[in-house]
C-alpha cells in the first residue's frame, strides 16, 4: 500500500487535485468582493436564493457563496479564510469528513458550507459536543449569518417548547447532539402537532465527528417514564455477590475447566464477561433457596446475579465510576470526564449502586429510545470534521456512508514525535516518565502527560510531590476546574497531568492563555459569572454593565497578551509543549488526540509514549511472541525496550481492539436496525393522525382487516359452517366489535352459507355500525375520537413493544447454541412481534371506537399516555423537586416533580 501511496498519491492528495480549481475560482473571486459596499455584500443572500429559485444548483452557486461569505467574516470578525480553510469547506459541502489537525480553525470553516446549504431554506444544523459549543460558536460566526441576513438558532438544554420551536425555524441552527436527538424522540411523543419542535432533517455538519458518532454510539439515546420493580433483589444479589471469589483471566485461551475451579465466578477482563462457575451456581441455588438457577422462573434472579458479579469483578471505581454526592456517576472512558445523567442500561448501574451503598434507584420503563447512528443517518445530506478520524474511516463508510478527506495544515507541522518506550514492568515506566518530566521541568518546557485513570493521575501526581515539582492534575474528579487547568498547560515550566482527552476543546497556548487569565483577573475585581461569560461574548446588547465589563476584558486581555506573547518566546527557545503519553489507548485515534495537543499551528513540540508490559493493552491484547522475547532477555524493570517489533505489536494490539469496538457498535445498529423500520412505521403513522388527515378510510380498512382475520382464524380450512368455532367469534368480538346477535342470525341460514357470504355479512353489520356511531356522535367529533383513540392505542402498544423486544434481545443470543444466528432470528421474531402488535393495535382501536360515548357537547380531550421522566445519554442530572412539610393531597402534583398526580406516583401504596 505505502508503495502505491507513493506513486499514485494517497486518496485525500487525489480529492484534493479535483477541489483546487474550485478554490482558484473562490480566490479570483476576491478582488471583486472587496469592491462591494456592506449593503451589496447583504444582498448577494437575496440574489443567490433568487438564482436556486430559477433552477440553479449550489454547486453552481459555491466559489461565489464562499467568497461573499469569507469577505464578510473579514469585516465582521476579522477572520478571514485561509486556502486550507476554503477546501475544508467544501469537503463538508459535499457531504464528507474533513481531518483538520487541532488549531486549524474548524469553527470558521463550517461557516462556509452552513452559508451555503442554509440558502435553500430548509435548515442547516451544526452539533457539536457541548451546550458551551453550542452557545459560542452560535454568537461568535452567528455575526457572519446576521450580517448576510439570516437567522441564527440556538438549541440547548432548558430551553422550553416554544423557544426550541422558534430555533428550530431559523436558517442555522446551533446544538448539542443529544439535545437534537431528544427533540426528535420527544416530537414523536406529542399529543399535537402544534407541540413538535424540528423541522425535517436536511443537513448536518458535527464537530467532533469522531466522538459523536462513533465513541458515544454504543449507547443509544433513551427517554424513560417511572418503573415499577422493585430494588431489593439488587440488594440480596450484592449480599451473595460480595461472598464469592473471583478467577481473574486476561488471556482467554488458557482457561481451566468450569468444574475444575475453586473459584465461584470468572471475570474474562478481554472479553469484559463475568461468568459463575458450577460451584458459584451451587452456592447461588443455597442463598436464593431454589431447586435449579437455570429454570426459565429463575431467569430474573440470574440476571440481577450476573450483573452483581460483573460490577464487583469487573466495574472499578475511580476508572469506570466515580461516587459523588451519594450518586455513582459513569467517567467517559474517552475523554475522562463525568457524564452526568447518564446511566449503565439492564441493572448493571443499580447493581452498583448495591454495591458502593448509596441510594439504588429504580429500574425505568423506555418510552422512547434511538441509536446516535440511526439519528444521524436521517439526515438528507451529513458531514463532520474532527483531527482525528482517519485510522476509524472503515467504520464511517460502513455505517454512513462518509469518507475521508485529510486537509493539510496552513503552515507545516514541525513537532517530533519520538518511537514508544516500553518497559517491563508498570514501575520502571513511572520512574522513567518521572526522570522525562524532572528533565523537561529543569529547562522550563512544558509538560502535558496523559493517564487513562483516575487512580494512575493520582499515582503521578503523588510522585511528582516527592520530587518537589508544582503541578495540576486534571481528572474527573476535578472537573469543574478542567478548562482552568488545560488553558494555562502552555506556561513556561507547567506540569499538567491530564486522564486522556480531559479539556478537548480549550487550546493551548504556548506562554499561557491571556484570555483566561484576564477573566481570573475580573473575578478578583467581584464581576459575577454571568457578566465575565457575557465579557467574551459576541451578541448584540445596549447593557451597560455588559458593554463596560467587555471594555474591561479588553483592556485586561491586550495587557495579558503583552506578558504571554513574550514568555511564548521563551516555551518557543525550549522545545515547545511536550506530550508524555503513560499508555497506549485501546484506540489509535485518542493517541492521536493526545499528540495533537502540541505543534498547533506551526508551533514546535515533540511527544512520546511510555509503556509497560503490565499496561491493560498489552497484557490483553499484546503479541505473546513478544512477551517470551522480553521474558527472555531477563532486562531490569528500568531498562527501555526500543524496537521496531515493538511500534508493530502495539499498532496489532490497537487494531485488534478498535475492529473489536467496531464489531459492538456494527452489531448494536444489527439489532437497531430491526427496530428503526418498525419505528419508521410507528412514526409515520403518528404524524399523519397529527397532520388532521381524515381517517375514516383507515378505520374501514382496520375493519376489512379485522373481519378477514376474524375468519381466518374461527373458520379455518372447512368450507362448512359445522366446523367453524362460533363459540370462539362470540366470546372474542360480539358485543365489542361485531353488532350484538350477529352471530345467531347467521346460524339461522347455516345450510347455504358459504364463507366468503359469511364475511360479507359481517364487513357489512359492522361498517353500518361504524357509520350509525359517525351519525351519532357527528362527523367533526367522530374524526378527532378517531385521532384521540388511536394516538393513544398506538403510544401505550409501542411502549410495550419496546420492553418486549429489549427482552427478546437479552435472550435471543442463547441460539446460537443452535447454531442460529441470533440477527436473524431477532429479525424474524421481531417481525412476528410487530404484526401482533399491528393487530392488537386494529383491535383495541375498533373496540373503543365503536363502543365510545362522548356527549357530543363536550369536546374530545388528547392525552398523553406516559410522562417522560428522564432522558439519559449524558443529559443533566435531574435536580430533586422541593419537599415541604405541608400535607400532600391526593389530587396535587407529586413533589417528586415527575408531573403526575401524587396518588398515581409516591401516594399509590398508601
Amino acid at each position: 500500500m505505502k508503495i502505491l501511496e507513493k506513486i499514485f498519491g494517497t486518496y485525500s492528495s487525489r480529492e484534493l487535485k479535483k477541489i483546487e480549481p474550485i478554490v482558484d475560482k473562490i480566490e479570483s473571486l476576491e478582488p471583486d468582493m472587496k469592491k462591494l459596499s456592506d449593503e451589496q455584500l447583504r444582498g448577494k443572500t437575496a440574489e443567490f436564493k433568487e438564482r436556486l429559485a430559477k433552477g440553479e444548483t449550489l454547486d453552481d452557486i459555491l466559489p461565489e457563496a464562499f467568497a461573499v461569505v469569507r469577505e464578510a467574516s473579514s469585516r465582521v470578525l476579522g477572520m478571514r479564510h485561509f486556502k486550507v480553510q476554503l477546501i475544508g469547506g467544501i469537503v463538508l459541502h459535499q457531504g464528507r469528513i474533513a481531518e483538520m489537525k487541532t488549531g486549524e480553525g474548524k469553527t470558521l470553516v463550517a461557516t462556509l458550507p452552513v452559508y451555503l446549504n442554509a440558502l435553500e431554506g430548509k435548515g442547516v444544523h451544526v452539533v457539536t459536543v457541548n451546550d458551551y459549543l453550542a452557545k459560542r460558536d452560535s454568537e461568535w460566526m452567528g455575526k457572519i449569518y446576521n450580517f448576510l441576513g439570516l437567522s441564527v438558532g440556538l438549541i440547548v438544554h432548558g430551553l422550553s417548547n416554544a423557544e426550541r420551536k422558534k430555533a428550530y425555524n431559523c436558517d442555522i441552527v446551533y446544538g448539542t447532539n443529544n439535545e437534537l436527538g431528544f427533540d426528535y424522540l420527544r416530537d414523536n411523543m406529542v399529543i399535537y402537532k402544534e407541540d413538535m419542535v424540528q423541522r425535517d432533517l436536511h443537513y448536518a455538519i458535527v464537530d467532533e465527528v469522531d466522538s459523536i458518532l462513533i465513541d458515544e454510539a454504543r449507547t443509544p439515546l433513551i427517554i424513560s417514564g417511572a418503573g415499577n420493580k422493585s430494588t431489593d433483589l439488587y440488594k440480596q444479589a450484592n449480599s451473595f455477590a460480595s461472598r464469592l471469589k473471583a478467577k481473574v483471566y486476561t488471556q482467554s485461551d488458557d482457561k481451566e475447566l468450569d468444574d475444575e475451579l475453586d473459584e465461584d465466578y470468572i471475570v474474562d477482563e478481554k472479553a469484559h464477561t463475568a461468568t459463575l462457575t458450577a460451584k458459584g451456581v451451587k452456592k447461588a441455588e443455597q442463598f436464593f433457596g431454589i431447586e435449579n438457577l437455570s429454570d426459565p422462573e429463575n431467569m430474573t434472579i440470574l440476571h440481577h446475579v450476573n450483573q452483581a458479579i460483573k460490577a464487583h469483578g469487573l466495574m472499578k471505581r475511580d476508572r469506570d465510576y466515580v461516587v459523588k454526592d451519594g450518586e455513582v456517576i459513569i467517567v467517559d472512558e474517552f475523554t475522562g470526564r463525568l457524564m452526568y445523567g447518564r446511566r449503565y442500561s439492564d441493572g448493571l448501574h443499580q447493581a452498583i449502586e448495591a454495591k458502593e451503598g448509596v441510594k439504588v434507584e429504580r429500574e425505568s420503563k423506555t418510552l422512547a429510545t434511538i441509536t446516535f447512528q440511526n439519528y444521524f443517518r436521517m439526515y438528507k445530506k451529513l458531514a463532520g470534521m474532527t483531527g482525528t478520524a482517519q485510522t476509524e474511516e472503515q467504520e464511517f463508510r460502513a455505517i454512513y456512508n462518509l469518507d475521508v478527506v485529510v486537509i493539510p495544515t496552513n503552515r507545516p507541522m514541525i513537532r517530533k514525535d519520538y518511537p514508544d518506550s516500553l518497559y517491563k514492568t508498570e514501575a520502571g515506566k513511572f520512574n522513567a516518565v518521572i526522570k522525562e518530566i524532572v528533565e523537561c521541568h529543569k529547562r522550563g518546557q512544558p509538560v502535558l502527560i496523559g493517564t487513562i485513570s483516575i487512580e494512575k493521575s493520582e499515582l503521578l501526581s503523588s510522585m511528582l510531590k516527592k520530587q518537589g515539582i508544582n503541578h495540576q492534575v486534571l481528572n474527573a474528579k476535578y472537573h469543574e476546574k478542567e478548562a482552568e487547568i488545560i488553558a494555562q498547560a502552555g506556561k513556561l515550566g507547567a506540569v499538567t497531568i491530564a486522564t486522556n482527552m480531559a479539556g478537548r476543546g480549550t487550546d493551548i497556548v504556548l506562554g499561557g492563555n491571556a484570555e483566561f487569565m484576564a477573566k481570573q483577573e475580573m473575578r478578583k475585581r467581584g464581576y459575577t459569572e454571568d457578566l465575565i461569560i457575557q465579557s467574551t461574548g459576541f451578541n448584540e446588547t445596549s447593557d451597560e454593565l455588559v458593554l463596560e465589563a467587555r471594555k474591561t476584558y479588553r483592556e485586561l486581555y491586550k495587557k495579558f497578551k503583552q506578558q504571554t506573547d513574550a514568555e511564548r518566546e521563551k516555551v518557543v527557545a525550549v522545545g515547545g509543549l511536550h506530550i508524555i503519553g503513560t499508555e497506549r489507548h485501546e484506540s489509535r485515534r485518542i493517541d492521536n488526540q493526545l499528540r495533537g495537543r502540541s505543534g498547533r499551528q506551526g508551533d514546535p513540540g515533540s511527544s512520546r509514549f511510555y509503556i509497560s508490559l503490565e499496561d491493560d493493552l498489552m497484557r490483553l491484547f499484546g503479541s505473546e511472541r513478544l512477551m517470551k522475547i522480553v521474558d527472555a532477555l531477563g532486562l531490569e524493570e528500568d531498562q527501555p525496550i526500543d524496537h521496531k517489533m515493538l511500534s508493530n505489536a502495539i499498532e496489532n494490539a490497537q487494531r485488534k481492539v478498535e475492529g473489536k469496538n467496531f464489531d459492538i457498535r456494527k452489531h448494536v445498529l444489527q439489532y437497531d436496525d430491526v427496530m428503526n423500520k418498525q419505528r419508521e412505521v410507528i412514526y409515520g403513522q403518528r404524524r399523519k393522525v397529527l397532520d388532521g388527515e381524515s381517517l375514516k378510510d383507515y378505520f374501514i380498512k382496520m375493519i376489512e382487516g379485522y373481519i378477514d382475520n376474524l375468519v381466518n382464524i374461527y373458520c379455518g380450512e372447512s368450507p362448512h359452517p359445522d366446523y367453524w368455532d362460533w363459540e370462539g367469534m362470540s366470546t372474542i368480538a360480539e358485543g365489542s366489535i361485531l353488532p350484538q346477535g350477529i352471530l345467531d342470525a347467521q346460524k339461522q341460514n347455516m345450510e347455504n352459507l358459504t364463507k366468503e357470504d359469511f364475511k360479507e355479512a359481517l364487513l357489512e353489520a359492522t361498517l353500518k355500525r361504524y357509520e350509525e356511531k359517525e351519525q351519532e356522535l357527528g362527523s367533526e367529533l367522530m374524526r378527532e375520537l378517531e385521532r384521540v383513540i388511536l394516538l393513544r392505542v398506538v403510544d401505550q402498544k409501542w411502549m410495550d413493544h419496546i420492553d418486549a423486544m429489549d427482552q427478546l434481545r437479552h435472550g435471543i443470543g442463547l441460539r446460537a447454541y443452535g447454531q442460529r444466528d441470533p440477527v436473524i432470528e431477532y429479525k424474524f421474531e421481531g417481525f412476528e412481534m410487530f404484526e401482533e402488535m399491528i393487530r392488537n393495535i386494529r383491535e383495541d382501536s375498533l373496540k373503543l371506537i365503536l363502543n365510545a360515548r362522548v356527549d357530543r357537547e363536550q369536546s374530545v380531550q388528547r392525552e398523553k399516555v406516559a410522562e417522560p421522566v428522564t432522558a439519559s445519554h449524558g443529559d443533566e442530572p435531574k435536580k430533586p423537586a422541593n419537599r415541604s412539610d405541608q400535607k400532600v393531597g391526593r389530587n396535587d402534583p407529586c413533589p417528586c416533580g415527575s408531573g403526575k398526580k401524587y396518588k398515581k406516583c409516591c401516594g399509590a401504596n398508601l
